[in-house]
């Protein structure tokens, strides 16, 4: 199940809320007591079933831990890279795709942690087709749910679809403090967990979540992963997958 939270899902796990929610000024209210809700059960995703595509990211693994930039160029299109976010494709499409991918992972900036991030996506086999782009499948793919039922959890608990988060996997524990020795209070199962960080975080390795049950806890924060994450995108060039595009925000430059 998805490797790609060690890199990725911590990142995202720090903005399923908005900034004013994880620091909120001063005289702000609080996180409410944490309550019970019904769950609303999540299907994992399911790897992509391709040797070809499982031997194509075995090789983007290698190329992203070496930080190769003249490798990356060779698994990415050469024109027409798509890159995606605020709902319009902002790629510069008189750039090569190397040039369009490098800005949105931020590969041009040595702090950045694009290489990670690629690293990353290349270690997760799940894929999905992509509604927008024919004939592109994006990864990380989201996992199945009921639409109308998360509608539903989002109205009883007056929260904001960003507050969710879903296990990457079942049976995750859940600790009574952010630390990996403190008691275990519950295990999760595949369902939305809402998540509710502290309003000064005790720790950068452990997120604040309450279950279904209604019980507060902490749990790792890469255990934990939002639906609508950043994707990359693959298509078939010719008989070879490559890099066709990309999804979300893009990193700092």
């Amino acid at each position: 199940m998805r490797k790609l939270r060690l890199i990725v899902a911590a990142m995202l796990i720090a903005g399923l809320l908005p900034a004013a929610a994880q620091n909120p000024p001063r005289g702000a209210l609080q996180p409410g007591p944490a309550r019970p809700y019904k769950p609303v059960v999540i299907t994992p995703a399911t790897p992509l079933s391709d040797a070809d595509f499982d031997a194509m990211r075995k090789q983007l693994g290698e190329v992203a831990r070496r930080k190769d930039r003249a490798a990356l160029a060779k698994l990415v299109v050469a024109q027409g890279l798509f890159w995606r976010r605020e709902n319009r494709d902002t790629a510069d499409k008189r750039k090569p795709g190397i040039d369009n991918l490098a800005a949105a992972l931020g590969l041009n900036n040595k702090d950045s942690a694009g290489w990670d991030i690629l690293a990353g996506y290349a270690d997760d086999s799940s894929a999905s087709p992509s509604a927008e782009h024919k004939g592109a499948f994006c990864a990380p793919a989201d996992p199945a749910f009921n639409r109308k039922d998360f509608d539903e959890l989002i109205k009883a608990t007056q929260s904001d679809a960003s507050e969710w988060g879903y296990p990457v996997s079942a049976g995750i524990e859940v600790h009574a403090g952010p630390q990996a020795n403190a008691p275990v209070i519950d295990r999760l199962g595949l369902a939305f967990v809402r998540v509710m960080p502290e309003p000064t975080p005790t720790s950068a390795a452990y997120v604040r979540i309450v279950t279904p049950s209604g019980r507060a806890g902490y749990v790792s924060v890469d255990a934990i992963a939002p639906v609508g994450n950043d994707q990359l995108c693959y298509v078939k060039d010719g008989d070879a997958w490559k890099i066709g595009g990309y999804i979300g925000g893009g990193e700092p430059q």
